[in-house]
């Protein structure tokens, strides 16, 4: 079959995760040193746990927890991973898998293959934690293990702390992890943006194609179905960052369209335009694409007015970030520009500065100008809380 993709899936270096276990030991180091604190302990995080459909025998395809993979790079569930704090060693803890799993499930690998995969000092089975940890732990007393807890405010929901059968025999400490592990995450290493670029490069290719055989009449799904297409055939990409929103017509002012419960399944029209959010996940790292166009490649006057004030003010943020830049005065000149291009279309009517002190660009962006990208399409990061309390003062 001729292949209708200029792009190749690249290949993960196995020093990327080895990269990222150093970046967050030095900032956890450096964390401990300037606090006071010894420099012996655990960083310790357990893996997902594959899940099947409520009461079934079927299984979900696993995806694994995005701290984990950022650390370890393992994509099987139910692994633990440690390192540890006073001599940087990783240390991977498999599952122990009955003997069945291989006739069900395939080959059972040995310890050796997880250690040459995911590039860690050593690995041992999950029923091994106790008696490994306590042998490697050089000073007096119990064991220090820092787990992973903390608030995601995307979902508000919490991070979950690794848990296992023993850890009466451990001090644990619950605070200090996850913002130094967050931090690390906002900044991405040369390999990690490798990875980012190609999810990004392969969804838009399939949002062209998607564009290209757009046809009046079709159904949203049938846009969904070319774009996963695409990206999983040509991109090897099994999962997607996000639900894909395939929005037409009056569905494209539901921003999270696309849910079970408006599960893209117009019928579109001559004369809709579409909406199209849909980014492909590589390797755990993700993109996020967003477009619009007229499902009948021609513009009405009306839809030209409102896409080129989104354009407008597109190319005005790419043109005015630099570093040292505030992130919240792009979402106002983003929100300026697209007041002023509705005031000139006659949408609407008044003085933009007071508008803007009205706040009436929240009624069509309703949501932030942007967000970190990475293992997860909201990644960590974004306002310190500094930042957040500047915000809520001035109504934003």
């Amino acid at each position: 079959m001729a292949s209708s993709s200029s792009l190749s899936p690249p290949k993960v270096p196995k020093e990327l995760y080895f990269i990222n276990r150093e970046k967050v030991l030095n900032s956890l180091r450096q964390h401990l040193t300037e606090t006071s604190r010894p420099l012996h302990g655990f960083v310790l995080l357990q893996g997902g746990e594959e899940q099947t459909r409520y009461c079934t025998d079927h299984l979900e395809l696993f995806r694994q927890e995005s701290y984990f993979a950022y650390l370890f790079g393992v994509r099987e569930p139910g692994f633990y991973g440690a390192i540890d704090i006073a001599t940087g060693k990783s240390i991977l803890f498999a599952p122990r898998l009955p003997p069945d799993y291989a006739v069900w499930l395939g080959k059972i690998k040995p310890l050796s293959y997880f250690q040459e995969k995911y590039m860690v000092n050593m690995v041992y089975y999950t029923d091994e934690i106790v008696g490994v940890l306590q042998g490697h732990y050089k000073e007096p007393g119990k064991p220090l293990l820092f787990l992973l807890h903390g608030l995601n405010t995307d979902s508000n929901n919490f991070s979950k702390p690794a848990q296992f059968e023993g850890m009466e025999k451990f001090e644990t400490e619950l605070n200090t992890l996850h913002p130094i592990l967050s931090e690390c995450r906002v900044f991405k290493s040369d390999h990690e943006l490798a990875l980012i670029q190609f999810a990004n490069d392969i969804s838009s290719e399939a949002h062209v194609e998607v564009m290209k055989k757009t046809r009046v009449g079709m159904k949203e799904y049938q846009m969904e179905s070319m774009f996963l297409h695409h990206t999983y055939m040509y991109g090897g990409c099994r999962h997607c960052s996000y639900t894909c929103i395939c929005a037409t017509g009056e569905n494209s002012a539901v921003l999270h369209y696309g849910h079970a419960a408006a599960p893209n399944d117009r019928t579109f029209e001559d004369g809709d335009m579409a909406l199209l959010d849909m980014g492909a996940e590589y390797q755990f790292y993700g993109s996020d694409i967003t477009c619009s166009f007229p499902v009948n490649g021609k513009f009405t006057s009306d839809q030209s007015l409102i896409y080129n004030a989104v354009l407008k003010a597109h190319n005005a943020v790419i043109n005015a970030m630099k570093p040292g830049v505030c992130w919240v005065d792009m979402h106002k000149l983003a929100e300026k520009i697209i007041l002023e291009s509705l005031k000139k279309g006659g949408v609407m009517v008044g003085n933009v500065d007071e508008m803007m002190a009205a706040r009436l660009g929240a009624v069509f962006m309703p949501h932030g100008l942007g967000h970190f990208l990475g293992i997860d399409t909201h990644d960590p990061g974004g306002y310190p809380k500094v930042y957040m309390i500047k915000l809520t003062a001035d109504g934003f």
